[in-house]
């Protein structure tokens, strides 16, 4: 084994030289641990680096998603493995639930990175390599991804906070197959990395990429070269929605009007960079297409994404969060004085309103009652009827607040109208803005 060990180049000089130079004092980093080959030789590399070249300490995360039957004996494994180099080891339970024709690997992705965001770690170290790399340009290629999508995983990118780093990205599986024979290395072996009928990526893994690399051997260069110009172009995409972004800005929206003087194609890309900033999951480009239509026919535009809702209010496209629960209503709050919820904020705008000598008055914020109706300069009208004069969207309305008074009159709507007899010229005027709905 030990002229065997000599045979194979070392990786740990390749892995301490992709380690990023402005974290060179860090003293830290969590490692995402699977228990497969890959993520068993990162785990090697970084305990050799910390004991023999003094880098950083080592931490590792295993997220058991309980979709293998060997699930329970994975965590058991990689318990043992960080117990052997000293390692301090978390085990995740995730619960995977799919919604939207999501597939289960797409849910169990966005679990991994929901346990990685929590890490008390800065750094956060992945296994992916070469071979991967070289699947997820094809796999995005396939879906029509463009070119965010076909820029694949750089070596090292921030988010949420921390820095995503996978140095293992320029060597292909071979290599690190060979590292862990040279050095005895054990894994286990995820048994559905073998089902083509139901993951595509396994089919490429298995059958098209081989056959590709027989025809090609630069394959993987080609796809890597291919790779890094989609990052250089999404690069530049990027750069133009921060342009666009400041002259189609409203408060925590997006102006529907400066939206509509952009070309299609720049009204798509600041959309698809918008929502990555909102951390939301981007929509199809048919989606975004049948939204920027609706807007450009100025007609009622809505888009339901996961745990979010994109819609048109006031000639503002905003985002709102979508919670399992209504409004908790009654709410006290006192004139002049900003209230906020998990629904929405209340503010006062000095102008025409309640009046002046109110400030400070105890008012409550009210579900709405059905048939109520509300006392105008002439005669009443229904609250239906003023959200729809006033243009407030059909999905606002249920989670839309009333005003009332100490004594349960109806005060009027926020942001919509008020009671006639409460007015005057200076004094306080209600608005509500909403941030969440209930479906």
């Amino acid at each position: 084994m030990a002229a065997s060990r000599k045979m194979q180049p070392d990786l740990l000089a390749q892995l301490i030289a992709h380690w990023p130079d402005n974290l060179s004092g860090l003293c830290h980093l969590e490692l995402a641990l699977s228990g497969g080959l890959d993520s068993c030789v990162l785990l090697h590399l970084l305990c050799r680096w910390r004991d023999e070249a003094g880098g950083p300490a080592v931490s590792a995360v295993h997220v058991h998603h309980g979709i293998s039957q060997h699930a329970d004996d994975w965590a058991v494994f990689c318990g043992q493995l960080c117990a052997q180099y000293q390692v301090p080891l978390r085990v995740e339970h995730v619960s995977l639930q799919r919604a939207g024709g999501q597939s289960l690997e797409a849910v169990a992705r966005e679990a991994r990175y929901q346990v990685l965001a929590a890490s008390p770690a800065r750094v956060i170290a992945l296994a992916q390599h070469a071979d991967d790399q070289a699947e997820t340009v094809l796999l995005q290629l396939l879906r029509g991804g463009g070119p965010r999508a076909l820029a694949a995983m750089p070596v090292s990118r921030d988010w949420q906070g921390k820095l995503l780093w996978r140095p293992l990205l320029k060597l292909g599986r071979s290599q690190l197959q060979q590292y862990a024979e040279a050095h005895c290395l054990q894994w286990v072996e995820d048994d559905s990395n073998a089902d083509t009928a139901n993951y595509l990526r396994n089919h490429l893994r298995l059958h098209t990429l081989p056959a590709l690399r027989q025809r090609l051997p630069q394959l993987d260069a080609q796809l890597q070269r291919s790779a890094q110009r989609m990052a250089d172009a999404a690069s530049i995409l990027d750069d133009m929605a921060a342009l666009d972004l400041q002259q189609v800005a409203s408060g925590a929206g997006l102006s529907v009007p400066a939206l509509l003087q952009l070309s299609l194609p720049r009204q798509r890309n600041l959309l698809v960079c918008w929502l990555a900033r909102q951390s939301v999951s981007a929509a199809t480009p048919e989606a975004l297409d049948a939204l920027l239509a609706a807007l450009a026919a100025g007609q009622a535009a809505r888009l339901a994404l996961p745990g979010v809702e994109l819609f048109c209010y006031r000639q503002v496209l905003g985002l709102l969060r979508v919670v399992d629960h209504a409004a908790p209503w009654p709410q006290l709050c006192r004139v002049g004085e900003s209230w906020q919820g998990e629904h929405g904020m209340l503010r006062w705008l000095r102008g025409r309103g309640l009046p002046a000598d109110w400030q400070g008055r105890a008012v409550y914020l009210h579900s709405r009652q059905p048939g109520a109706t509300l006392s105008l300069a002439v005669g009443h009208k229904s609250l239906k009827k003023l959200f729809q004069e006033h243009g407030v969207p059909a999905l606002l309305r249920n989670d839309w607040p009333v005003l009332l008074g100490a004594d349960g009159e109806l005060l009027g709507v926020p942001g919509v109208a008020l009671n006639a007899r409460m007015q005057q010229a200076d004094g306080w005027w209600p608005e509500w803005l909403p941030a969440a709905i209930h479906r």
